[in-house]
């Protein structure tokens, strides 16, 4: 391959990135940033990529979530603390069914940029830019708002900054401790079928810590039981931000991307020989691609051969994102070509972006029988191919809006204007997410027993 450089996505056609009208605030801005320390270190990226590997052999089962796109307006302590609660809660009620470990990754403290399929939109006759995400430009529409500003990467800096911080206490600091996991649970999903499901899991959690006083194991003395791992990721668009943030590793002298642990690509900036590929291909992050309808086999093998020549366990997370009506036809031949090549990967499934749709009012909506019929379909697919279904990517959030439709509280289309609060994408409301977590979990509990009474068979 060609000499990687953090710079050399720069000579590469580069798709879904703004062009600055002021070149040379925008050099100011990478300049600065390429000061700033690092937001997470590469240990921690390391310690990720072993995780993913387990989970790639089925051994760990990976949770991906978080917003669609943090906001600066809605950044607040308690919207952090929700979200890190229905994060617990939804790893809990996993664990418990998998029997394996859940490695924890939000979309946070990073996911500031999204990729748009148009770069205008019109509004009452007028053209502006489409709206690319708070570290790019502002949702208001009129002109100035819209136009790309450097500065608010120094904004989306400080902000993933805080965020980590409040995180790591969060997960360090014992509110991570499954002594709490009683206290998890937000006001409004007190009174829902899953708030009560979810409180039995909770007490046999309870009854399990008290049986180990009881025969004198101190759960207090088993960090596992006190504290978490959890780590951060968004997707890699604006190369620009992401290559200030570069950094050598000092004890590997590899480079990391130390804006987050781990980097996705999207499906829109894939395309092997273009800049989003070429910047990912150098770092030593744990990777996600995300795989659409569009792909064929024969293109994730080049990507793969791309991003993982080593074929390194952990590195590559395959995010699938196809629509509940395409997933049976679309995953089954890419499953098939990378374990005809021998490729190492985590499977995880997107049942988010492939079930939007619009509904009436103008809302962008998913329908939340939509979203559980593609993760049924995704652990299908696994289950014939004899492969695992490694992992789940979603949108979500702490807060108690109106944005999917279903669930159990049957959140209908007429619902939608209530509490419909997205920046860009429709996201599962905590309740919602939870009832999701609950089908991954009887999936996986059931693929666990079908994989055992297979072992048993074989061994007799």
């Amino acid at each position: 391959m060609e000499p990687w450089s953090p710079s050399s996505w720069r000579g590469k056609p580069a798709e879904q990135v703004p062009e600055y009208a002021g070149k040379a605030a925008l050099a100011e801005v990478e300049r600065q940033l390429a000061g700033f320390p690092p937001l997470v270190f590469a240990g921690e990226a390391r310690k990720l990529t072993r995780l993913l590997a387990k989970a790639a052999a089925g051994e760990a089962f990976l949770l991906q979530g978080g917003d669609c796109a943090e906001s600066f307006v809605e950044h607040s302590a308690d919207n952090i603390r929700d979200f890190f609660r229905v994060f617990l809660q939804m790893a809990v009620v996993t664990t418990f069914a998998a029997a394996v470990p859940v490695v924890k990754l939000g979309r946070v403290a990073g996911q500031f940029a999204k990729p748009r399929s148009l770069p205008t939109e019109i509004c009452d006759g007028v053209e502006l830019p489409s709206y690319r995400g708070d570290i790019i430009n502002d949702i208001a529409f009129d002109a100035a708002a819209r136009a790309p500003d450097p500065a608010r990467q120094l904004m989306a800096y400080r902000q993933s900054a805080a965020t980590l911080n409040l995180l790591r206490a969060f997960a360090t600091g014992g509110y991570a401790n499954l002594e709490n996991a009683h206290g998890w649970v937000l006001g409004f999903v007190k009174d829902s079928p899953q708030s009560a499901r979810y409180e039995e899991l909770a007490s046999r959690i309870t009854e399990t810590l008290a049986f180990m006083r009881a025969i004198g194991l101190d759960p207090e003395a088993h960090e596992v039981l006190r504290q978490t791992d959890f780590y951060t990721s968004h997707e890699a668009l604006l190369l620009g931000y992401e290559e200030a943030l570069t950094r050598i590793d000092s004890t590997t002298g590899d480079h990391y991307a130390t804006s987050g642990h781990m980097l996705w690509i999207g499906d829109r900036t894939r395309r092997p020989g273009f800049a989003h590929v070429e910047y990912a291909r150098g770092i030593k992050n744990p990777l996600g691609i995300k795989c659409g309808p569009a792909l064929s086999p024969g293109e994730l093998l080049r990507l793969i051969d791309i991003l993982n020549p080593m074929n390194e366990p952990g590195r590559l997370t395959l995010i699938c994102r196809f629509g509940a009506d395409k997933a049976a036809e679309c995953l089954p031949p890419l499953i098939r070509a990378v374990q005809r090549e021998g490729r190492i990967v985590v499977w995880s499934c997107d049942p988010m972006h492939g079930n939007t749709v619009k509904a009436a009012g103008g809302y962008k909506t998913r329908p939340f029988d939509k979203i559980m019929s593609e993760l049924r379909a995704f652990f299908a697919a696994h289950r014939a191919e004899g492969t695992y279904a490694g992992g789940v990517h979603l949108e979500m959030t702490g807060k108690n809006v109106t944005e999917c439709t279903g669930g159990a509280r049957a959140i209908s289309e007429a619902d939608l204007h209530d509490r419909y609060h997205t920046y860009c994408d429709p996201r599962l409301n905590a309740e919602q997410a939870i009832e999701v977590a609950f089908l991954v979990a009887e999936l996986l509990k059931k693929e666990r027993i079908e994989r055992g009474r297979s072992q048993a068979d074989a061994a007799e």
